[in-house]
């Protein structure tokens, strides 16, 4: 390969991080906060487990569009690797990935299961779908998962770089976690896992929920049912186009010499992947009419009204009476 030709790649995984990665880093962590001013204002919300498990995802996508892509843009983009100049912050921001990764990959799986118990024709499904059951599952993931990132903390370690011996970089150091990382974790726990549960969920609560307007079910919970469903449906499908992308490309790369040519597929495979991170509030806005309604409802009324109304108050004087 010509050396204009590892130029040309090397330029645009530059200009494909930085342009394309702080674009969803700025909308995704936009677009999270405002899913949680939604989820969280709203007692329709709070009390229904498959939105708690949305409210929790949307913690964990901001966790790591802040930690995971903002590492990612600054190592790809700029070329300044800050886990080489420190090895707290080389440990600590791996174990908050593999965390906020695993959180929402977990919650927006529960979410779909919870839809699709929600819907199921035999009531006996129902009572697993519930916001307290919902309360104890995710504690006792989060539990699995904090315990999961120990060899994480353990295993990244500062060392030389294989690219520049004169740079030091963030990677792993024991060979046996290192094949672990490339298939258990990279591989099957935030790829080909969370495909086939949320593929396969998402095909049973869309068979359901067909057939939910015929059954005797109050009106206010049928609708939420709908709507819920329908915005996991369609967000399980944007996962699904994102994630097959990044399995296949980690497969193939794995095979293949790297190059610029190939390093510049997997950066823009890593940045594809982070948009799973910063699209939910999107979609949901541009699916479900009723959730575009809360939204506005909850920002116009419940805090610009509220601000206005404060405003107000704060503006009023009494009249002061003096006795002379």
């Amino acid at each position: 390969m010509s050396s204009s030709s590892v130029s040309y790649f090397i330029n645009l995984s530059h200009v494909v991080t930085i342009y394309f990665g702080l674009t969803i880093l700025v909308a995704g962590v936009v677009g999270g906060l405002l899913n949680l001013t939604v989820f969280l204002s709203l007692r329709t919300f709070r009390q229904n487990s498959c939105a708690f498990y949305l409210t929790i995802m949307s913690f964990a996508n901001i966790i790591h569009l802040m930690t995971g892509l903002t590492s990612h843009i600054v190592i790809n983009g700029y070329g300044i690797d800050w886990g080489g100049y420190s090895i707290v912050y080389c440990k600590v921001r791996l174990y908050l990935i593999q965390l906020s990764i695993l959180m929402s990959f977990t919650s927006i799986c529960l979410a779909i299961i919870d839809q699709f118990l929600a819907t199921c024709h035999n009531p006996f499904y129902h009572r697993w779908s519930n916001i307290k059951l919902a309360r104890y599952i995710l504690i006792g993931f989060l539990l699995f998962w904090l315990l999961h990132g120990i060899p994480f903390a353990l295993y990244f370690n500062v060392v030389i770089s294989l690219i520049n011996i004169n740079q030091l970089t963030c990677a792993v150091t024991n060979v046996t976690f290192q094949k672990y990382f490339n298939f258990g974790f990279v591989l099957v726990l935030i790829g080909i896992l969370p495909l086939t549960i949320m593929t396969l969920f998402a095909l049973l609560a869309y068979t359901n929920v067909q057939t939910l307007g015929y059954r005797t079910i109050p009106l206010v919970r049928r609708e939420l049912d709908k709507q819920l469903t329908h915005m996991v449906l369609v967000q399980a499908i944007y996962s699904f186009c994102i994630l097959l992308q990044y399995v296949i490309t980690t497969v193939v790369l794995y095979y293949v010499s790297p190059t610029d040519r190939t390093n510049f597929i997997s950066v823009l495979s890593v940045t594809i992947h982070n948009c799973y991170f910063a699209g939910p509030f999107y979609i949901y806005m541009c699916v479900s009419k009723r959730f575009r309604q809360q939204f506005k409802h909850v920002l116009y009324h419940n805090h610009f009204c509220k601000q206005i109304r404060r405003k107000i108050i704060n503006n009023q004087t009494l009249p002061q009476i003096s006795d002379t």
